[in-house]
């Protein structure tokens, strides 16, 4: 494996909060990954948003804290542009000792949904757009972030300003020469609500990679930001009062013959999409949990604040949380607006792409679609706070259908511990968890 001449380089896998967990090692390992040089607990990938282990882990109890494996995913070394040495990033995934794959690793539960696409023929095509925030954030508390042309506060939101655009231009050509760098095909960059708010769109591709590319791209941010003296964050609510980070998935599916099953040649789409949409509205409230993990995510599920709360489905309407865009029918396509800029990018991805095949494999018909905004109609909503996101998520039959039961019985208990921890301390002071974690 080529890691750049690097001495050293980094290995890391994902937990489930997305955060990365892994080693620096010498160069000389990087003939061994394949056989399993670099092991690690595998309640490494079970710690909670501190990354403190897990109080009464069944990892503990069950297997004595014993190793996992890791072995490297099939995209090879990737330079990490914001660090000033080459230190490569090499993405892995956990195995138990026998080989199989770990049941607690994000990645392997989405590799599972997708393995359900295959087995009919079936590949899914994602992308994501991703909303962060730009953050002063050298004081006691966050601020808004500083124009670094003139020094001053940027004190308003610039929606599709281009000017905005402009005066972040360093920073943003930076993050484009990064993507590139690293193989992640970003699109389009808009200035969005908030202040110092910007959204990027990233290719549609293979649902994995699409995953993949998600989960790498919010490190690059975070740590371009820090290059230029400031802090990205996405935090699903960074300022009080002010606009949330999202996470918009877009995905469709081709059959073997290359063909959208979403399309049937007009505005309206196939039973199959209808089915889909089905399968996700039916997981909206138990997988909110996934959609909003974390307590800082509730701040931004407030209805009419550009969050969907509603559990609603509608043509061509962003006030819905399951949107089917229009355009050419031959890109007939699903796009899930509920989660916010904080998720898990793997276990986002694997929840609603579970529940879409769910709708499919039940052939499920969907309520009407909405028309007028989700805000003013009487509704079923998403689950009220994060206590009942988590007992809406353990208590899911349709939950057990997409991930592991004991996936399931690790990310509840990750979320009590937190949800404990996170009880004592004031609300003005959860920033100091969340700001650059999530």
């Amino acid at each position: 494996m080529d890691i750049y001449g690097a001495s050293t380089f980094r290995v890391a896998a994902v937990d489930l909060n997305g955060q990365m967990r892994g080693k620096r090692v010498p160069a000389s390992y990087a003939t061994k990954l394949e056989g399993g040089a670099v092991r690690m607990p595998l309640s490494v990938l079970n710690v909670d948003i501190m990354g403190a282990d897990i109080e009464d882990s069944p990892l503990v109890f069950e297997t004595g804290d014993a190793d996992g494996i890791l072995r490297p995913t099939n995209r090879g070394a990737m330079p990490l542009p914001w660090l000033d040495s080459v230190q490569p990033l090499v993405p892995m995934m956990m195995y138990l000792d026998d080989g199989t794959p770990f049941y607690g690793d994000p990645r392997h539960a989405l590799k599972i949904v997708l393995e359900r696409y295959h087995a009919r023929g079936w590949q899914v095509i994602a992308s994501t757009e991703l909303e962060f925030t730009l953050v002063d954030d050298a004081g006691k508390r966050p601020r808004h972030v500083r124009d670094p042309r003139s020094g001053r506060r940027v004190v308003a939101s610039e929606i599709l300003s281009l000017s905005q655009m402009d005066t972040f231009d360093p920073f943003l050509s930076a993050l484009y020469d990064g993507c590139a760098a690293m193989g992640i095909e970003a699109q389009t960059t808009t200035s969005e609500a908030g202040v110092g708010q910007f959204e990027i769109t990233l290719n549609h591709q293979d649902a994995l990679r699409a995953a993949d590319d998600t989960w790498f791209f919010k490190s690059l941010i975070r740590g371009l930001a820090n290059k230029f003296g400031m802090a990205a964050t996405f935090m699903a609510k960074p300022f009080p009062g002010d606009s949330g980070n999202g996470m918009h998935m877009h995905f469709s599916v081709l059959d073997a013959e290359g063909a959208n099953i979403f399309n049937d040649g007009g505005p309206r789409g196939t039973d199959a999409l209808r089915h889909a949409v089905a399968g996700c509205l039916k997981a909206l409230r138990p997988s909110t949990l996934i959609m909003a993990p974390h307590a800082n995510s509730f701040e931004r599920m407030v209805p009419g604040a550009h969050a969907p709360t509603a559990i609603s489905w509608a043509y061509e309407n962003r006030t819905a949380a399951i949107r089917i865009p229009g355009g050419a029918p031959a890109a007939r396509r699903i796009e899930h607006r509920v989660a916010g800029g904080d998720i898990n990018p793997y276990l986002t991805f694997a929840v609603i792409l579970g529940a879409a095949l769910t709708g499919i494999e039940d052939g499920v018909e969907p309520p009407a679609p909405i028309t007028g905004s989700a805000y003013d109609q009487d509704l079923p909503q998403l689950s009220e706070d994060w206590a009942t996101a988590i007992n809406d998520f353990e208590a899911s039959a349709q939950m057990k259908r997409i991930f592991d039961p004991r996936l399931i019985r690790n990310l509840v208990m990750t979320k009590r511990q937190e949800l404990e921890h996170m009880s004592q301390l004031p609300v003005e002071n959860h920033w100091k968890v969340y700001l650059e974690k999530v």
